[in-house]
C-alpha cells in the first residue's frame, strides 16, 4: 500500500486534491475528521476529555463545545499537553487501522500540520499543496467569509512555505486555475499507478 501523505496551509487547496484522487481509486484518511470522529458523545476519547476538563466543554447538543476547550487550552502549554495526551494516541491508533483497511489501495493521508509536527511517519511521498499566503488569506476571506486578521492569524499559527516546502517530494501548484490544479492530481495520481 502506497502511502501518501498531502499536506499544505489552510486554503490551499489540500481538500480539492484530496478529492480528485479520491475519484481516482485512493483511499483518503482526513486527520481533522479522524479528529472529530473520535470526539464524538459516547466516544472513549470524548469521555476522557470530559473527564480532564469538565462539563464545561460540554455544548447543549451534548456533543463537545470546541471554542470552549480551546480556551481552556490554546495559550496554556500544560492544558495542551493533557489534551494531547489523550487525543494523539487514539488518533495513531485509528488512522493506523484505516490505513490498514485500506488494503493494497493508495492511502493519501490529508494531514494539515504535517510540518509542524515533525513526525518521524516514514511516507512513501508527501505532497504539499501549495499557493501564497496572500492568495490562501484572500479565499478565507471570499469563501469563509472571515475577516483579515482572522485569515492572518490563522496562517501565523501555522508553518511557514519554507519550513512546508522543505519537507515536499511532489508540490502542486494551487495559485492558478482550478483546472490546472487537478490537472496536477491527475499526473500524481498516473505516476502513483504506474
Amino acid at each position: 500500500m502506497p502511502l501518501i501523505a498531502l499536506t499544505g496551509g489552510i486554503a490551499s487547496g489540500k481538500s480539492t486534491i484530496a478529492r480528485r484522487l479520491e475519484s481516482h481509486g485512493a483511499v483518503v484518511v482526513d486527520a481533522d475528521q479522524t479528529v472529530r470522529d473520535l470526539q464524538r458523545s459516547g466516544e472513549p476519547v470524548f469521555d476522557a476529555i470530559v473527564r480532564e476538563f469538565g462539563e464545561a466543554v460540554v455544548a447543549a447538543d451534548g456533543e463537545l463545545d470546541r471554542a470552549a476547550l480551546g480556551s481552556i487550552v490554546f495559550g496554556d502549554a500544560d492544558q495542551l499537553a493533557r489534551l494531547n495526551a489523550i487525543v494523539h494516541p487514539a488518533v495513531k491508533a485509528e488512522t493506523q487501522r484505516r490505513f490498514r483497511d485500506a488494503g493494497d489501495r493508495v492511502v493519501v493521508y490529508d494531514v494539515p500540520l504535517l510540518a509542524e509536527a515533525r513526525g518521524s511517519r516514514e511516507w512513501d511521498l508527501i505532497v504539499v499543496a501549495h499557493a501564497p499566503a496572500e492568495t490562501r488569506m484572500n479565499r478565507m476571506i471570499s469563501e469563509r467569509g472571515m475577516s483579515r486578521e482572522d485569515a492572518a492569524a490563522r496562517i501565523a499559527n501555522q508553518a511557514t512555505d519554507d519550513e512546508r516546502l522543505s519537507v515536499a517530494d511532489v508540490v502542486i501548484d494551487t495559485d492558478g486555475t482550478m483546472e490546472h490544479t487537478l490537472a496536477q492530481a491527475d499526473d500524481l495520481w498516473w505516476r502513483l499507478s504506474a
